[in-house]
């Protein structure tokens, strides 16, 4: 093992959500450019949050992209939006976020399995 090493593998760690800045636990988040899920609430003593960064979660996603309603597909690339409500769609305009592992018919919001990362 490299005696530079800090984590094995870097799945979980608490870092600073920059949207949204004070995130519950099982929402999607970013830290800067990195799509993560909270996994619990922020400490007030260090502005950290603890974060997944791999993995499959049950989030919610509509069916939109750039120009308007588009359904959702099996392996379809899911975006966060932080201006949007809720923040993971189709829209590229976002940061990219992982990929859809369930489908969502045209213009409808739905929870469905969204594996993390690219």
């Amino acid at each position: 093992m490299a005696t530079n090493e800090i984590f094995d593998r870097g799945q979980e760690l608490a870092l600073v959500a920059t949207d949204p800045t004070t995130p519950a636990s099982g929402d999607p988040i970013l830290v800067g450019q990195i799509p993560a899920v909270a996994v619990a609430a922020k400490d007030a003593t260090t502005s950290k949050t603890p974060c997944k960064m791999e993995g499959v979660f049950d989030l919610s996603v509509k069916a939109v992209d750039g120009g308007g309603n588009s359904a959702v597909a099996v392996g379809d690339i899911i975006y966060y939006v932080s201006a949007d409500t809720p923040k993971l769609s189709k829209k590229t305009s976002g940061v990219r976020f992982g990929y859809a592992l369930e489908a969502i018919t045209s213009g409808a919001t739905d929870t469905i399995y969204v594996k993390i990362g690219y």
